[in-house]
């Protein structure tokens, strides 16, 4: 009898180790399986590491406000936005920050004082991942005349093909912006007005990388909104209110603007990551 009770008893533990899962598997699994979605999401999540300056940073005060700001929103929970644009940099001192001098070398380039780079870059070399994307936007600070801000065409050129080669040899993918035009009238048409196009065309050629012509979308949107002539108030009408209180920086409205025509031109010149907008 002893031994038939054994039997049965084995018999029901048996049948319900199939039914209960182990502890193991309950970490895993969890409520209706919640902890494993939870998991994989985590695994899942892109960021988007942003590289730039004034037009692209986050605000420090209610004008100006970068357009990268606004990116975040315009995205499933999936992508993560990291923006590391600051005001004032050109592609060379947002690399470098610190160590290129106000000196104009016998090439005709500010002289560095260490190949140090900047910890924003650091961060991003150190974080990005294999998926994520990495946008690159300067040529606005870059044209100054005198050092350290200033980049020649052919040095610009070869940090953001380096900058592109970087994303690549992580498994991410770069995407290459032309700078967002500031507000400039020839009479009634709003007009191009930054430089280094050609360069970042040619960077985008050397890397496979896609480019966004920002410049040619934000100067047709301009005109499409009749930006053009104007009486140079910025504190008022459709120019206030796209506008900080100059032709080049964004008021919130003007820098929701311009997100939205990046995020049309991922859609436009199928660049996945549009896959995750909303």
């Amino acid at each position: 009898m002893r031994k038939v009770h054994f039997f049965i008893v084995s018999v029901l533990m048996l049948s319900l180790s199939l039914v209960v899962p182990s502890a193991a598997s309950a970490a895993v699994i969890g409520p209706a399986g919640c902890s494993a979605r939870v998991g994989t999401a985590a695994a899942a999540a892109t960021t988007v590491w942003m590289a730039g300056d004034s037009t692209m940073a986050n605000p420090s005060a209610t004008c100006p406000v970068g357009w990268a700001t606004e990116f975040d929103s315009l995205f499933h929970s999936n992508i993560v936005v990291n923006n590391l644009a600051v005001a004032g940099r050109s592609i060379q001192t947002w690399l470098y920050e610190g160590n290129v001098t106000s000196t104009i070398g016998s090439n005709g380039e500010c002289v560095l004082s260490s190949t140090t780079y900047s910890s924003r870059w650091q961060q991003v070399l150190t974080g990005m991942k294999a998926g994520d994307y990495l946008f690159i936007q300067f040529g606005i600070n870059d044209g100054s005349t005198t050092c350290p801000r200033h980049v020649g065409t052919a040095r610009y050129q070869e940090l953001m093909t380096a900058m592109a080669q970087a994303a690549l040899a992580r498994g991410a993918h770069p995407v290459l912006l032309t700078a967002v035009a500031a507000i400039t009238c020839s009479g009634s048409t709003a007009v191009k007005n930054r430089g280094f196009v050609t360069q970042t065309n040619a960077a985008g050629a050397a890397t496979g990388s896609p480019v966004i012509d920002l410049q040619t979308l934000s100067v047709d949107y301009y005109n499409s909104l009749g930006l053009c002539p104007n009486n140079g108030d910025y504190t008022s009408g459709p120019l206030g209110q796209f506008f900080c209180n100059d032709h080049t920086h964004f008021e919130a409205y003007g820098a929701r603007r311009i997100a939205r025509l990046v995020t049309g031109a991922l859609r436009t010149q199928k660049i996945p990551l549009a896959d995750s907008l909303l």
